[in-house]
């Protein structure tokens, strides 16, 4: 196993048999991502620590100490190990136990974000337990997306969407045509520097709390634009930008990180006006065939997406160090009670 070096956010070349090149509908996989990600929302103290398996894997980790957890935040919403074209079941699963035994005599590790249904999880996981560690899995989020029929237009789609979404969407168009002004911007440049500002702007006015990382969706943003996978959604009224979003386009995937409204205009809807706008212009010239509205259960995502995509953690703790042993021992207090709970809540 060796540590690959990153210097100044910067991942090495060695990395890119491992990284999903831009456009292959895996951007949580790719270099922007992780650069972004390494200069703009590393906790304080924690470093980067790239472990290469092999000939067969790439794991994405921090480290604090003695400590080793995914190379995952606030914004993530997937993280897997990064695997080398033709590697199969048996080499994730020898991954998992080198990086098992890695991981023997330190603090328990923390992956988060897990796809139960990506197929390199369960045998790096399996890998994890054989190398004598445990492996306690838990609920972590849920994202919300809608996997579309092939050549969707933006009619269509409207016609699945609940009725009161679908008048709103209709009469909120019809309204705000003469309102507001419409920006889409997907390419560097002064434009975009310009609409990165206007998109801080909306933020700050918004009902949302401080962002924990303040610097990464605009990092992120430019290094989308430079990729080609960044679309960002600005909505203007007399100058001032009310609403913005921004979605990673790859391999037909729409994916929506962040989206704001000023609550000054929220009488308007330019939220809904603008996702609206973006979801039609996503569909009838992007010709996406997937949109999805990204981690968290809040109750505006089951109207313009129909289904749940849970995420898991895996808490990873060996019970011969201490830190693994007081884990596991609250893991078990914690079932019994729950067990005890509901045997008295059906007495």
């Amino acid at each position: 196993m060796e540590r690959l070096a990153v210097i100044d956010g910067v991942l090495p070349a060695a990395c890119d048999a491992f990284l999903a090149p831009p456009g292959s509908g895996d951007p949580f996989a790719g270099r922007a991502w992780f650069e972004a990600t390494l200069r703009h929302a590393l906790p304080d103290g924690a470093e980067a620590a790239f472990l290469h398996i092999g000939g067969a894997a790439l794991l994405p980790l921090q480290s604090q100490g003695r400590r080793l957890d995914s190379l995952t935040t606030p914004y993530s919403l997937a993280w897997r190990p990064l695997t080398a074209v033709g590697a199969d079941q048996q080499a994730l699963r020898a991954a998992g136990e080198a990086l098992g035994r890695h991981l023997r005599w330190r603090p328990p590790t923390r992956l988060e974000a897990l796809d139960p249904s990506e197929p390199t999880v369960a045998p790096f996981l399996d890998g994890l337990g054989a190398a004598g560690l445990v492996v306690l899995r838990y609920d972590h989020f849920a994202l919300w997306e809608e996997v579309l029929s092939t050549g969707t237009g933006w009619e269509t789609y409207l016609e699945t969407r609940p009725p009161a979404l679908r008048n709103t969407i209709r009469r909120k168009l019809a309204r705000g045509a003469t309102r507001f002004t419409f920006t889409p911007l997907a390419e560097p440049g002064p434009a975009l520097e310009a609409g990165l500002a206007d998109f801080a702007s909306v933020r700050a006015r918004s009902w949302k709390p401080d962002e924990p990382f303040p610097d990464f969706d605009a990092a992120l943003m430019r290094a989308l634009a430079s990729t080609g996978e960044l679309r960002l959604g600005l909505l203007h009224e007399d100058g001032t930008a009310v609403a913005a979003q921004y979605w990673i386009v790859s391999g037909g995937r729409a994916i929506v990180p962040k989206l704001f409204h000023a609550e000054a205009a929220r009488a308007a809807s330019p939220g809904t006006v603008l996702t609206a706008l973006m979801i039609r212009r996503l569909l009838e010239e992007e010709r996406v065939h997937t949109l999805d509205f990204g981690r968290g259960d809040d109750a505006y995502k089951r109207l313009w997406v129909g289904t749940r995509r849970p995420r898991i953690g895996a808490l990873v703790l060996d019970p011969r160090h201490p830190a693994g042993l007081a884990a596991l021992l609250r893991h078990a207090a914690g079932r019994l009670r729950r067990r005890l709970t509901r045997g008295g809540m059906g007495a």
